[in-house]
């Protein structure tokens, strides 16, 4: 016998969950224009490729929030929804395309990253605070059932991932010398940004409102 589906959100929990929707985007952007700032600063620094591609991506977080932020200032935000999710995309292989090329560059030029005190402990907060707003601001996507804000909820999560694959690519160039790992880092970002943009352009989140 199948499972009853989920009964849906009464106008009062879906006005509720709007606003909550908009403070998370809100508190995203906040902290991604500081990241953003950080890392670029720091990577410009340091030449390092991942902590720049880190804080591109920040700033792709950051239009993919103001889309999802620009969605739900109107009042029919269903509307919206297929907009803000081809913003998101666009922004994501734009992403994709920039540090592909740098990592490319920079491995066959042979360029050094130099250690990045704050690179690292940047990657370390990120992935301390990003899951947590990722986690609650899916949740009051897939209750309201809006794709767009599930996705930017995880390009949120993405930005934990990215964390860990920088915090590893900054660790090993310091402690070993491995100067291409930051290269092969950055290209791993690189590819889960294509892969994440594909499912925006796709509206595949859709499926994960229901889960």
């Amino acid at each position: 016998m199948a499972a009853p589906l989920p009964l849906a959100p009464s106008v009062a929990r879906r006005a509720v969950l709007a606003r909550r929707i908009r403070l998370f985007v809100a508190a995203t952007i906040a902290y991604n224009v500081i990241e953003s700032v950080v890392a670029i600063a720091a990577g410009a620094a340091a030449s390092s490729t991942a902590l720049i591609g880190f804080g591109l991506d920040s700033v792709v977080e950051v239009s993919s929030a103001a889309a999802v932020a620009w969605q739900f200032s109107g009042p029919d935000h269903e509307r919206r929804e297929r907009t803000a999710l081809r913003v998101i995309a666009v922004s994501f292989f734009a992403l994709a395309a920039y540090v592909t090329a740098e990592s490319a560059r920079a491995l066959l030029s042979g360029d050094r990253a130099e250690h990045s005190t704050v690179g690292l402990v940047l990657a370390a907060v990120s992935l301390a605070v990003m899951p947590l707003l990722s986690a609650a601001q899916r949740r009051a996507g897939r209750e309201l059932g809006s794709a767009s804000a599930v996705t930017d909820s995880k390009q949120t999560l993405l930005c934990t991932y990215l964390s860990a694959v920088l915090l590893a690519g900054l660790a090993v160039n310091t402690l070993f010398g491995w100067w291409w790992a930051d290269s092969i880092a950055a290209l791993v970002i690189a590819a889960v940004a294509v892969r994440e943009g594909r499912e925006a352009w796709r509206g595949d989140a859709c499926c994960d409102c229901a889960g």
